[in-house]
């Protein structure tokens, strides 16, 4: 392995494992993030349900995210299953992909680092995918236990403790899907450390985009400060 693959390599295993925990610390400093933003919201969310007399909209929104939570878990399993198999195809896949021009690989145990890599991140993501649905499935037996009609004194307790388990949830879900864009950056890696380092850097840079001045993020964030300026609560804890 060159030099220049150690390097693209650290970079890479600095972003992906540091880039959650330097967002969430971001978000608690500066504010104005998307995944912090949407813990408010959700525990508004958690804590009108709880007023609410035919909860049925509410379970039909979590399970519509417990439905894309399996969607992306299943297929996550067959991205692993196609790099698994490239994998552990032996010197047939390694000469054929050898073959081509742009691929840049300079022995068959490189290659399969790469590869090993791609797998690697598509299985951390799998993990968390699972994990998003269990947690999911706990949130909606909670919300199915929760007492109706329920005093106004109570709800607030009952929408924290139902954002608590709701929050971690989809922050699971956020981190799966977070890994398809590191496994993308990657599989850039096939063509050579420089690509490799460019894809993490593009990658990390279009996520705290997204999470920072997307129209997306910013409309969330300005929702958020309604909310608050409507009913203050506390905000949850980032996930």
């Amino acid at each position: 392995m060159q030099i220049a693959d150690l390097i693209a390599l650290s970079v890479f295993g600095l972003a992906w494992l540091f880039y959650e925990p330097l967002l969430n610390a971001f978000g608690k400093k500066r504010g104005g993030v998307l995944n912090t933003d949407m813990t408010v919201i959700r525990s508004a969310w958690m804590t009108n349900m709880t007023g609410r007399e035919v909860r049925l909209m509410d379970g039909q929104l979590l399970g519509h995210a417990l439905n894309s939570a399996s969607f992306f878990a299943s297929s996550n399993l067959l991205l692993i299953a196609a790099a698994a198999g490239a994998l552990f195809g032996g010197d047939t896949t390694f000469r054929s992909v050898s073959s081509l021009e742009v691929v840049k690989t300079s022995s068959r145990m490189v290659f399969e680092m790469q590869l090993a890599l791609v797998l690697l991140t598509l299985a951390r993501g799998l993990l968390d995918f699972i994990w998003s649905i269990r947690q999911l499935n706990y949130c909606l037996a909670a919300m199915g236990a929760t007492p109706e009609p329920l005093p106004e004194a109570e709800r607030a307790g009952f929408g924290a403790v139902l954002a608590r388990l709701l929050n971690p949830a989809l922050g699971s879900f956020n981190s799966g899907v977070r890994g398809y864009y590191f496994a993308l950056a990657a599989a850039a890696w096939l063509f050579g450390p420089w690509a490799f380092i460019a894809a993490t850097v593009g990658a990390v840079g279009l996520l705290f985009w997204r999470q920072r001045n997307s129209p997306a993020a910013v409309a969330i964030h300005d929702f958020r400060r309604m909310l608050e300026t409507r009913d203050p609560t506390p905000p949850a804890p980032p996930v």
